[in-house]
């Protein structure tokens, strides 16, 4: 286990976080409505309940505020949460221009996402959010989760899988 700052890397597999007490999952979506590659496929395998809820939650977009920046936090079991949450401006195609990742919808939902998990008293788990298929770059991601998260007293564990 290192430490950076305040948040803490460790291996292993952020559906299955470490530590006592209240937790929190987060993870990135896109805005699409899609769900079927990279993490989330982990997060269906543990839990069926985040999925079902962000494709209701994509269906009815048109009155719930679904869109970049917006956070849905799904209970999953007595004191875990997985937050949805979109970053992602559409999937990356062999045509795209550039990667779909949105850091400025990812900075206003950990900046939701910090006061859901201060509420809560929760930690924060995830995996480097908007550096998969989303195709972002951690030096980018990491100073965002520090300012909305670290820096406001959230603990963060990073899981780097293998």
């Amino acid at each position: 286990m290192t430490g950076t700052g305040t948040i803490t890397y460790v291996r292993g597999d952020a559906t299955a976080p470490s530590g006592k007490g209240r937790k929190v999952v987060a993870h990135v979506c896109n805005d699409l409505g899609g769900w079927g590659k990279g993490f989330v496929l982990a997060i269906s395998r543990r839990w069926p309940a985040p999925e079902a809820a962000y494709r209701a939650w994509h269906r009815e977009r048109a009155t719930n505020g679904f869109g970049l920046g917006a956070v849905q936090l799904v209970q999953v079991d007595r004191h875990l949460w997985v937050a949805n949450m979109i970053g992602q401006r559409g999937i990356r195609t062999g045509r795209s221009s550039g990667p779909p990742v949105r850091y400025e919808a990812i900075d206003a939902a950990l900046e939701t996402l910090g006061g859901h998990a201060l509420g809560l008293g929760a930690s924060v788990h995830m995996p480097r959010i908007g550096c998969g298929l989303a195709g972002g770059r951690w030096e980018a991601v990491e100073p965002l989760v520090t300012a909305r998260l670290t820096g406001r007293g959230v603990p963060v564990t990073v899981y780097d899988h293998g």
